[in-house]
């Protein structure tokens, strides 16, 4: 059973809706890659803490599964054409070999998060707080996870390392942009009725 997702109910109010779905996959795109511009290196991972995983979240709950997860392959497709979409990194280059260093199962888990956030917001999980929170987690849990399996045996620090340099590290400030994220749907949910 889908319920309508944020996204739904803005372009059913506008004879352009199609067009209106363009650009808020677009808009999604863009706020992905200002969000991982917004990137604040660590000293102990080659992770850096950056908004991103906040707009992906946001992104899939109110534009629904497909689009949410197209918003984050058109990031990732431009990222991979070469364009400095990914977050600053002195060692790290930009393109397809972001992917193959030690932060591409975050970016590679972009895609299926925000799809798995929109399915959750489809069944009207987005509507209040509390459900809102959960959808918002499973979501996060996803990017942690291909997250820290990339950076355990793709950039091969063992999983003891990678949860210590790519999970740890990172529970407490994501957490806050959960009950962030969560906040803005139920409230967005509000203002439209």
């Amino acid at each position: 059973m889908n319920t309508p997702v944020l996204l739904d109910v803005v372009s059913s109010r506008a004879d352009f809706s199609a067009a209106i779905r363009v650009v808020a996959v677009l808009f999604v795109t863009v706020l992905t890659i200002a969000a991982a511009q917004v990137s604040i290196p660590l000293p102990f991972t080659p992770v850096p803490f950056t908004l991103q995983p906040m707009v992906v979240l946001l992104g899939g709950a109110a534009l629904g599964a497909r689009l949410g997860m197209s918003a984050q392959v058109l990031y990732l497709t431009l990222g991979i054409a070469g364009l400095s979409v990914f977050a600053a990194s002195p060692i790290l280059p930009q393109g397809f070999g972001r992917l193959l260093g030690p932060t591409g199962g975050y970016l590679m888990s972009y895609p299926l998060a925000a799809l798995v956030t929109g399915y959750l917001a489809q069944r009207g999980l987005d509507r209040r707080y509390l459900t809102s929170v959960i959808a918002m987690s499973a979501g996060l849990a996803i990017v942690f996870t291909c997250g820290v399996l990339w950076l355990a045996f793709g950039a091969h620090v063992g999983l003891a390392g990678a949860i210590r340099t790519g999970l740890i590290p990172f529970i407490p400030a994501d957490i806050v942009k959960v009950f962030l994220a969560a906040a803005i749907l139920p409230a967005a949910w509000k203002f439209l009725r």
